[in-house]
């Protein structure tokens, strides 16, 4: 087990590294190619620091490993919303922008809602799954999304920014691409089958381990994005990245994972998601509370300290 545990450790920094060369690539072949830096970072960056999770899903739904897909995207947002936006606050409490209270927290909030939906299948469907068909309406939900964001772009662009040419040759750039791509799914590979052979040996279940130990690893990308963030004070970062992570781990990661096979959905997770949505329908209502579009301190401590409780919960079942 001991070799399992280092195994995994090593496929997330695989995971992370990889992600990291990933857009450092895209990004220097973006630049190249006269792309602004915000439809970069809107795209770009955002999809890197979900890469992880990605990976992770789309090995494990190949092999048939529903919980673990279902783990790692639930438990993927939980940590997010609760842990890392706990952590961020309590560096500095974050300022939110309307945009954000008003549209994009309420977005994160239907995919929540859509996720207990389509796995509860409450429409015409025999078994509780996540079909192809879910997949597609998750992946037309995301182009919307990604609609919805080349909108807010054009709107806030007013002044069009200043393009540096990227200096790196194609050949690294690509080479950064291939590498990234590589780690990732070395990394991936490396993560789910060692994550399955922990809880195969132990006798915990494989949706414990999506939940807790891959959601957190696959998560380590926000949680470096966002800290960073609160530290030089970049309160658009630290809360944009989270919301988004949220958004296209449910609308593009959870579809690509249907794609690849049909998704068998145990309602054992529906607590899970309701904690989901009631920490985001939280965060919604926290931005009226207390200093008006902004995350407290104490806000924060009490989403930490929900999410501290709500793990201990988790494992106290298994033991």
């Amino acid at each position: 087990m001991i070799v399992s545990i280092i195994l995994i450790l090593i496929g997330f920094w695989f995971l992370i590294k990889g992600a990291d060369w990933l857009v450092s690539g895209a990004s220097s072949l973006a630049k190249k190619n006269n792309i602004p830096d915000l439809a970069i970072g809107l795209t770009v960056v955002a999809f890197g620091t979900s890469a992880p999770e990605f990976v992770v899903n789309t090995v494990a739904s190949f092999e048939d490993h529903s919980d673990i897909v279902l783990g790692n995207i639930i438990g993927s947002n939980n940590f997010n919303l609760f842990m890392i936006l706990g952590i961020v606050g309590l560096i500095f409490p974050i300022a939110v922008q309307s945009s954000t209270v008003w549209k994009e927290i309420p977005i994160s909030l239907f995919a929540a809602l859509l996720l207990l939906v389509l796995g509860n299948d409450f429409y015409f469907q025999e078994n509780n799954m996540i079909s192809r068909i879910d997949g597609l309406i998750l992946m037309i939900l995301f182009g919307l999304f990604l609609f919805y964001i080349y909108k807010q772009m054009a709107k806030e662009v007013a002044v069009k920014s200043e393009i540096v040419k990227g200096e790196s040759s194609n050949y690294k750039i690509w080479g950064f691409i291939l590498i990234g791509l590589t780690g990732l799914i070395l990394g991936g590979k490396l993560v789910v089958d060692n994550a399955i052979e922990i809880a195969t040996n132990i006798g915990v279940s494989e949706k414990i381990i999506g939940l807790t130990i891959i959601a957190a690893g696959t998560s380590l990308p926000e949680l470096m994005t966002s800290v960073v963030a609160a530290f030089k004070k970049n309160s658009d970062i630290a809360i944009g990245n989270i919301i988004g992570s949220n958004i296209f781990n449910i609308f593009l990661i959870l579809s690509i994972s249907a794609f690849v096979r049909p998704i068998k959905y145990s309602t054992v997770f529906n607590p899970d998601v309701y904690v989901l949505i009631s920490g985001t329908a939280f965060l919604f209502i926290a931005m009226f509370i207390g200093s008006k579009k902004q995350l407290d301190r104490w806000q924060s401590g009490l989403l930490l300290a929900t999410f501290i409780s709500y793990t201990a919960y988790l494992i106290s079942k298994e033991i």
